[in-house]
């Protein structure tokens, strides 16, 4: 059982990992709910088997289901819904501004990969600049 568990995370992680990787925001959307069900599904199977419920004097209190893995899996769930709230918001400003949910570039994410290919371009010229200029020394 928990090997097909564990391949239904994995699962849900992969398939959470491409759509998070699309350009439209409903996908994105989507995609944050699948990663949080995997690391649900995860966090859960972390705990082991379950156990008796912890009520006293009902069994041994080594018997007792751990209570850390469904807290986490608690605030898990709390996490991914305020994302998915917030992304919401997004997506529905973009409707109401541009009439679609496809994510743009950044303008100036463009620019600083320009400016980076420049700066690389201008190093790599020194570069060959000093390596000639100590050959010439060394004539």
């Amino acid at each position: 059982m928990s090997v097909l568990l564990a391949f239904a995370a994995a699962f849900l992680f992969a398939t959470g990992t491409w759509m998070l990787l699309q350009r439209r925001l409903s996908r994105i959307l989507i995609g944050v709910g699948l990663v949080g069900h995997g690391s649900n599904i995860l966090l859960l199977m972390s705990g082991g088997d379950g156990g008796v419920s912890p009520i006293i004097d009902t069994a041994d209190p080594s018997e007792f289901a751990d209570p850390l893995p469904q807290a986490l899996v608690l605030t898990s769930i709390v996490i991914t819904f305020g994302v998915t709230a917030f992304l919401l918001a997004l997506g529905f400003r973009s409707w109401r501004i541009t009439h679609d949910d496809v994510v743009e570039d950044d303008v100036e994410d463009r620019f600083i990969a320009r400016r980076h290919e420049t700066d690389q371009a201008i190093a790599e010229e020194e570069l060959a600049e000093r390596d000639q200029a100590v050959e010439e020394g060394r004539r």
